[in-house]
């Protein structure tokens, strides 16, 4: 059956030659969409059924998928994919599909979010996000400076000039992002979402991930600096930022005024889904605008999500609202992007103990950093453990700063295998901690308790 299937699949190989003479590149990209899809969802639903994310399944999916090739020299259907450098013109495809999810996914966190959440998040929040990005930045920076001390042939063969320094910013800046969404989820199951520790470490994450794309704007601007043969100053840093948070505030500040206006006029028109496009004509327009201001275009996606809310579609007189218009787009696309994470992981290079190194670096310094940023909660009867091992898993958010990385050449394969297993490791360890801490800290309390009575 291997054999058959192996064999279909290469009569379907792309090449220069073909496109000359005239075949459909498309096919490859259908084939490459069935197969990646398929195994998305059948890589969720088990791990849902384990009690995992989804998310998880759907990168494990694409790790098989990808190196199937490690079994059977046979299957190289995935390899234009796997390559450093994209060229194949199926895989340059299927990698602009996969941006398209990523955009979506931004889109998506951002509706989640709110302009009024992040004025009531507080303090304490404030705190945990701040301790949470700075202090795994450095670490981070520190374990890349410890076991990566040469620039891979692979990156010098792109970037010639290539500063060492760019690497480490970049690992750094990987491990600043927080997926609550896991996080979310196990409060949830528990019926603890309205505890002060989910409470904290919900609104931690929203300044979470603005901290976490600001410093991803910059860390990406001086990596793309830097193979012109230049160095940003200090100076530029500083202007760099402030254009990243103008960018952020500029975007909710005429969004509070002018995406109203917009809805009230595209409600008077009777063209079939014009709600869904209004929105994603927003989103795709701030991540435009987001990347001709020298920023990542999630950024742009993520300002998007947050300027839009509920209210302002009640004119279109529907009572579906536009979370759930977008959920079908992101099925499709968001699926893509997380297998297509899971393919470019080269297993082979996990035998390297280069890799080892800096995977279990990574582990340690991702679950120090988030878990010190609990200590800096200032409510009383609040439990600092519990508050930081929310913070830990990275998730999707981890794997987009890491394409990124991957896309700007300033990570290899090996690099940004190491990078995943840190994703893989803390979204996994994150629920069964977390349950133990929240069960922990409710029998201590009911311990107090009965002391005090």
């Amino acid at each position: 059956m291997g054999a058959i299937l192996s064999e279909s699949v290469h009569s379907f190989e792309f090449s220069e030659a073909a496109v000359v003479a005239g075949a459909d590149p498309i096919i490859r990209v259908l084939i490459y969409l069935i197969i990646m899809l398929v195994a998305a969802k059948l890589g969720a639903e088990l791990f849902e059924r384990v009690g995992q994310p989804a998310v998880l399944g759907e990168l494990i999916a694409g790790v098989i998928l990808g190196n199937i090739v490690l079994l059977d020299g046979n299957w190289s259907f995935f390899e234009p994919l796997r390559a450093a450098v994209l060229t194949d013109h199926a895989a340059i495809g299927i990698d602009i599909l996969a941006k398209i999810g990523i955009i979506i996914l931004l889109f998506e966190v951002g509706l989640e979010s709110s302009v009024k959440e992040m004025r009531r998040v507080g303090i304490s929040s404030f705190l945990v996000a701040a301790i949470g990005v700075v202090l795994p930045f450095v670490l981070g920076y520190f374990v890349s400076a410890v076991f990566i001390t040469k620039v891979p042939k692979e990156i010098l063969a792109i970037s010639p000039n290539f500063n060492i320094n760019n690497i480490h910013m970049f690992i750094g800046a990987t491990l600043c992002a927080t997926s609550v969404g896991i996080t979310a989820r196990v409060f949830q199951d528990m019926a603890r979402i309205q505890t002060p520790e989910a409470r904290i470490v919900l609104g931690a994450a929203v300044i979470d991930d603005v901290l976490g794309l600001i410093i991803l704007a910059t860390v990406s601007a001086i990596v793309s600096s830097a193979e012109t043969g230049k160095d940003l100053s200090l100076l530029e840093i500083v202007k760099l930022t402030t254009i990243a948070i103008g960018f952020l505030v500029g975007a909710l500040l005429v969004g509070i005024y002018f995406v109203p206006r917009v809805m009230r006029v595209a409600a008077k028109f009777r063209t079939q889904g014009l709600m869904l496009i209004t929105a994603i004509l927003l989103c795709f327009g701030l991540s435009a605008l987001a990347g001709e201001a020298g920023l990542a275009s999630i950024v742009g996606a993520f300002a998007a999500g947050l300027i839009l809310e509920e209210i302002h579609f009640r004119e279109f007189g529907t009572t579906v609202g536009i979370t759930a218009l977008i959920q079908p787009i992101a099925t499709i696309f968001v699926p893509v992007f997380f297998v297509l994470m899971g393919i470019q992981v080269h297993l082979e290079s996990f035998f390297t103990p280069a890799v080892l190194g800096v995977s279990g670096g990574l582990i340690v310094a991702a679950m120090i950093g988030k878990q010190v940023c609990g200590l800096v909660v200032r409510e009383k009867n609040v439990d600092r453990v519990t508050v930081g091992i929310g913070m830990i898993p990275r998730g999707e958010v981890g794997l987009i700063f890491a394409s990124i990385g991957k896309g700007l050449g300033v990570i290899d394969n090996e690099i940004f295998s190491a990078v995943v297993i840190m994703v893989i490791v803390t979204t996994f360890v994150t629920p069964p901690l977390l349950k133990w801490s929240i069960a922990r800290a409710e029998r201590k309390a009911a311990l107090k308790k009965e002391d005090e009575e």
